[in-house]
């Protein structure tokens, strides 16, 4: 073979390469959902909780970016897992306008309820443009709880046997960390569900010391092998997926999403995570 010829396969190859892995990108890999599964060891977890399962499911983003059938579909395999508990964690629609509230209704008729229970909390783009409209937010958590989702805005709930904090979303209009995590008591079980991980490293926590579900970053969806995803929208880079160790004694969980925003991943592919509870 003479070098002009070894040049001119050698473009056509990598072309090929190119095109197939935009296609890989575009086509496959936003929506080959993977379902992770992990142990979740929690402080002072009753015995009527061990071996239950908690499925988090986070950023489905229903809108005009990617056809929301994928989401249904995803919806009714999450279905078969059977869980005791379901946590939302925020980013429910990516909204342009009011058509994304009967994009959600048919979404959540497929809704995944847990059978001891099924919570939630809001992301930014459940804020509205620019994050900046509660009318938006009250019609998504109005649509939620119509479908057996409850919205957890600052606050905690007790769901059998096991304590959640449901902190609101740090962009959006009603962030109040504090009051969410004014009546932690140590000597119980808690998960706590905040959108934005970046939470995390403020000082709000009143010596929160358990698990936290947070979503956001999408692991940012498109990540070169061995090395860190090139963009993700939190300040703390570190904060990109999976499960994390951070201070006090708290883990902190990333979802890297079951939507995206746009219709591409490569080398993040969707999820939905099943833990499994045992004692710390």
């Amino acid at each position: 073979m003479n070098r002009k010829t070894f040049l001119k396969k050698s473009l056509y190859s990598a072309v090929g390469l190119g095109l197939a892995t935009g296609v890989y990108s575009w086509q496959i890999e936003p929506f080959w959902l993977e379902f992770v599964k992990l142990k979740m060891p929690i402080k002072n977890l009753p015995d009527n909780l061990v071996g239950k399962t908690l499925m988090q499911i986070s950023d489905i983003h229903v809108g005009n970016k990617f056809d929301y059938n994928y989401l249904i579909e995803s919806f009714k395999k999450a279905q078969a897992y059977n869980p005791d508990f379901v946590m939302y964690t925020g980013d429910f629609v990516d909204y342009e306008n009011e058509e994304q509230f009967t994009q959600l209704e048919t979404v959540l008729k497929h809704t995944v309820t847990g059978n001891l229970g099924t919570v939630g909390v809001l992301g930014n783009h459940d804020y509205g443009e620019d994050w900046v409209e509660p009318e938006v937010a009250n019609k998504i958590v109005s649509l939620l709880e119509e479908h057996n989702v409850t919205i957890l805005r600052n606050e905690e709930i007790e769901l059998a046997g096991l304590n959640i904090i449901g902190l609101d979303d740090y962009w959006g209009l009603n962030f109040n960390p504090k009051e969410a995590t004014k009546n932690f008591v140590k000597e119980k079980p808690y998960i706590a569900l905040c959108h934005n991980p970046d939470v995390c490293d403020l000082n709000v926590w009143n010596g929160y010391n358990s698990w936290i579900l947070s979503g956001h970053t999408h692991g940012g969806q498109v990540k070169p092998p061995f090395l860190k995803p090139p963009i993700l929208p939190v300040k703390n880079k570190r904060y990109s997926s999976g499960k994390i160790d951070i201070d006090n004694g708290r883990t902190l969980y990333i979802n890297r999403a079951l939507g995206c925003l746009w219709q591409v991943r490569f080398n993040v592919r969707p999820e939905i995570t099943i833990f499994t509870l045992e004692k710390a």
